[in-house]
């Protein structure tokens, strides 16, 4: 059974860097053919695609965010990590790990329990 756990501070001040770190366990974030993903739900609103590092290493980011994200990982803890830079109150939501499967359909097989993060001072 995959697991996903995020972890990281639940309060961030305007214009820093928020910092979130996935741990996975049950399975390797090296293993074909999966994709590692941040997702968040600001409040009131609707699931928002952050991007993903690959099993390969690659990475691929929303064209809303990608200027401000990087999504890195340590293989040898199993872990990855999101880094959303120049927050603002807008970035303020619930962010999700997951994983994701690509086959004839894609699949978010598996999901962290999500933790909130709040951007103010």
């Amino acid at each position: 059974q995959v697991q996903l756990q995020e972890s990281g501070p639940g309060l961030v001040k305007p214009s820093q860097t928020l910092s979130l770190t996935c741990t996975v366990s049950g399975g390797s974030i090296t293993t074909n053919y999966y994709y590692w993903t941040w997702i968040r739900q600001p409040p009131g609103k609707g699931l928002e695609w952050i991007g993903y590092i690959a099993y390969s290493g690659n990475t691929d980011y929303s064209p809303t965010l990608k200027s401000r994200t990087s999504i890195s990982r340590d293989t040898s803890k199993n872990q990855f990590t999101l880094q959303l830079s120049s927050v603002t109150p807008e970035d303020t939501a619930v962010y999700y790990c997951a994983r994701v499967s690509l086959g004839l359909q894609v699949k978010y097989d598996y999901w962290g329990q999500g933790t909130q993060v709040t951007v103010s001072s």
